[in-house]
């Protein structure tokens, strides 16, 4: 496949042998516009000049969002569906984690083992991600009525999920469990819907719009930084 990279103001103009126009933003503040091979400066210009508050908005969302240095003592701020809570951390013999009452609390054998607290946040996270996200698959695979192989919870750095159509799967990003309800919601149909739909054009937003009228509401709550 032929390819060639270049250069212009901060974006990495990627020409390949492609049929439409894809533009990313990574964490790292990477910006990457692919093209077809035959796209000229003058049009490139354009994308760029088009998606610019885009582009802007993607590089503040991402500075905000990036991770501190958690220490894992008592008083750190934790999110899950939507809502802050304050982190507890309590000595016990039996290690595990749980809300109460606007708490986030830790049960550890020793308080300074930040490795071994740091594992039970994220198994925490991961099974309450993987509960609520298989309610929500199913609640929307009943609109697509497309038989659904696989949903599979990963680390993602770049997008809140994806779909394979072919293989008809999708995934989820873990980071996802700390967005609401709603935002939840949008981003598992959005990827439903690709194994109908399986491009971002006319009929794909059509789509969305008739089975979930507010999905514009939906995505900006889940861009939203609250923690």
């Amino acid at each position: 496949m032929a390819l060639t990279i270049m250069q212009k103001n901060n974006v990495a103009i990627i020409h390949k042998d492609v049929k439409h126009v894809n533009l990313k933003v990574k964490p790292t503040g990477e910006i990457l516009l692919t093209v077809p091979l035959d796209m000229t400066d003058k049009e490139i210009d354009h994308v760029l000049k088009k998606r610019s508050s885009w582009i802007k908005k993607q590089l503040e969302l991402f500075a905000k969002n990036k991770p501190s240095n958690r220490e894992l003592v008592s008083g750190e701020n934790f999110v899950y569906l939507g809502k802050n809570y304050r982190l507890k951390i309590i000595e016990s013999h039996e290690e595990k984690a749980k809300l109460n009452r606007g708490y986030f609390e830790l049960y550890v054998k020793n308080k300074n083992d930040y490795s071994k607290k740091a594992k039970l946040i994220e198994e925490w996270y991961k099974i309450k991600a993987k509960e609520h996200f298989k309610q929500v698959t199913q609640k929307y695979a009943s609109i697509v009525k497309v038989e659904i192989n696989n949903m599979r919870i990963r680390q993602m750095k770049t997008r809140w999920g994806s779909c394979n159509p072919k293989k008809s799967y999708i995934n989820l990003n873990l980071e996802l469990i700390k967005k609401p309800k709603v935002a939840i919601e949008y981003v598992v149909f959005h990827e439903l819907a690709h194994l109908v739909h399986h491009n971002h054009d006319k009929r794909f937003y059509n789509y969305l719009s008739l089975h979930m009228p507010d999905w514009k509401k939906r995505k900006s709550k889940l861009e939203k930084i609250n923690y």
